[in-house]
């Protein structure tokens, strides 16, 4: 996964963890993580999509977790707004003449496979809440 979707959703249920009393603006939790509102209100519609968040409008809405944060793993949240292979993408168009080319995508898929389960692995022996922790 070669971007920060991860980050910033960690980010957000961190903070929704941390202050899970209050309903806290996108336009807050945007400026923890220095980015555009919009990227905080769309990683937030999956949040809520997995049931992990809830959200109210209205001048004293916002968003707080809906579950605790024991409950979350971070392997769910990788697998939630996962939208590329760990890896990065595979050449699609690779010389099918070469010894290499032909087959090297059918190899690949095997390692980005391994690769995940490492992942997923590692990622769900950490609840939020353990993350949270840290801080």
């Amino acid at each position: 996964m070669n971007n920060t979707r991860f980050a910033t959703a960690l980010h957000i249920l961190s903070l929704l963890s941390k202050y899970h009393k209050e309903w806290l603006s996108s336009d807050w939790i945007a400026s923890s993580i220095n980015v555009n509102p919009v990227v905080v209100r769309k990683e937030l519609s999956v949040l809520q999509e997995r049931g992990w968040v809830v959200s109210r409008k209205g001048k004293d809405g916002g968003s707080r977790l809906q579950v605790s944060g024991s409950e979350i793993k971070l392997g769910d949240l990788y697998q939630a707004i996962r939208n590329t292979d760990i890896l990065g993408k595979k050449n699609k168009n690779t010389n099918p003449k070469c010894p290499v080319g032909k087959e090297i995508n059918n190899r690949l898929d095997h390692l980005y496979v391994a690769t995940d389960r490492i992942v997923l692995a590692s990622l769900n022996e950490q609840t939020l809440q353990n993350f949270v922790d840290q801080f």
